[in-house]
């Protein structure tokens, strides 16, 4: 991959000299969706896909970016003296806003650089193309440009310019999974203080399987941030009765008890998520320790149910795909993955069963919704790094 990076930066920028390459991965997470932002646990882990690069550094503060996937952008050109939001350059507010990020917490970025990236992460999937971008860019930035920083805080770097400088209401587990990734492993984090374990992933003879929908979504314009704001009203109600910081510090005891003063049948719903999808994850880490596989796979299917009827995040066609899933032989377990609305679902499938399961799904899933959903067999990577 390292010589196509080059070949590319060759093609946009003329010659190689001094040009290095980089990598940071996507992410899937596996179970605990829409509690990251609600003080949960979460359990993702990072992907052998994800995003390249190749810069060379420059003598001035010019910035300028290429995508190997919006070449008909073409060169988007800045400047580190000009980090603000612009609609025209699209994509490239996510580098962008990185680099003001890094300035924003006193991370000194003195000379600029023109690099061209390409990702093999679907875009809108739900992969956390941007992430990745992000914190490629952050471990770019620290690399190059000898910053003091850890890989930790590279991620919340990210997520502080994708609030910011991006306007998405993100919480951290996305940056945080891409920077901290172990292969073979997934990580146990606590989105209230951060504390993680890694826990190995230890599928035997299945595989993990990503479907796409290729229902176009972008975070921004989704419902997104209408969900946080609808958990974030149930916690000042809970919070008249009971002393909490978010809704993952509830029990489902707890919840069931105090549940009546939130007085609304919709926030209670969103808030039985975000207490029992925390719960529910606590339960599927202590599973895969334990070795049972089939309890991990029943807990994901318990989650898929949970964001398809309390939360409303899924839509006709991540149901479509992980119903379909349900019905097939060797799935031990499916849900959808990211932040809903379109984007992808997680699957784990007996290896043998992995072909059909690809062309059964595939074809329920043509026949219902129009047009064809993606499948990529993944492997679990490690964190952003120098090829």
């Amino acid at each position: 991959m390292k010589e196509t990076m080059l070949k590319y930066f060759q093609e946009v920028f003329q010659d190689t000299e001094g040009v290095k390459v980089f990598f940071a991965p996507g992410r899937v997470n596996l179970i605990g969706e829409h509690t990251d932002y609600n003080g949960g646990h979460v359990f993702p882990c990072a992907l052998t896909i994800g995003t390249y690069a190749a810069v060379r550094l420059r003598k001035d503060r010019k910035l300028r970016f290429y995508s190997m996937n919006f070449t008909e952008k073409g060169i988007l050109t800045s400047s580190l003296d000009d980090l603000v939001y612009k609609k025209e350059d699209d994509w490239a507010n996510y580098p962008k806003g990185v680099l003001w990020a890094l300035g924003e917490h006193s991370y000194k970025v003195e000379r600029g650089f023109d690099i061209v990236y390409f990702g093999n992460i679907p875009n809108g999937s739900g992969l956390s193309s941007s992430a990745s971008i992000e914190v490629l860019t952050g471990y770019i930035a620290k690399q190059l440009c000898g910053l003091n920083i850890d890989l930790i805080k590279i991620s919340l770097v990210s997520q502080y310019a994708e609030n910011k400088f991006n306007g998405v209401n993100c919480g951290i587990m996305d940056q945080f999974a891409i920077a901290m990734g172990k292969k073979d492993h997934a990580i146990f984090l606590d989105t209230s203080d951060l504390q993680y374990e890694y826990a190995p992933l230890e599928l035997g003879d299945a595989r993990l399987v990503i479907a796409c929908s290729n229902k176009k979504r972008g975070l921004g314009d989704s419902k997104y941030n209408e969900r946080r704001s609808e958990c974030e009203e149930a916690l000042k109600r809970l919070k008249t009765v009971v002393n909490i910081n978010s809704l993952g510090d509830l029990s489902e005891e707890e919840f069931e008890l105090h549940k009546k003063v939130i007085q609304d049948a919709v926030l209670i719903k969103r808030a039985k998520h975000a207490v029992y999808e925390n719960r529910r994850t606590v339960q599927a880490v202590d599973a895969l320790k334990a070795k049972n596989i089939r309890k991990f796979g029943l807990l994901m299917n318990a989650s898929h149910v949970s964001l398809r009827d309390d939360y409303e995040v899924t839509g006709i066609e991540l149901d479509t795909l992980v119903e379909t899933a349900w019905e097939q032989g060797g799935v031990i377990g499916a849900r959808m993955t990211g932040a809903g609305f379109g984007g992808c679902t997680v699957n784990i499938v007996k290896k043998d069963g992995v072909d059909a399961f690809i062309q059964n799904v595939g074809k329920a899933y043509e026949n219902k919704i129009g047009y064809k959903a993606d499948f990529y067999v993944v492997e679990i990577g490690d964190g952003p790094k120098e090829l």
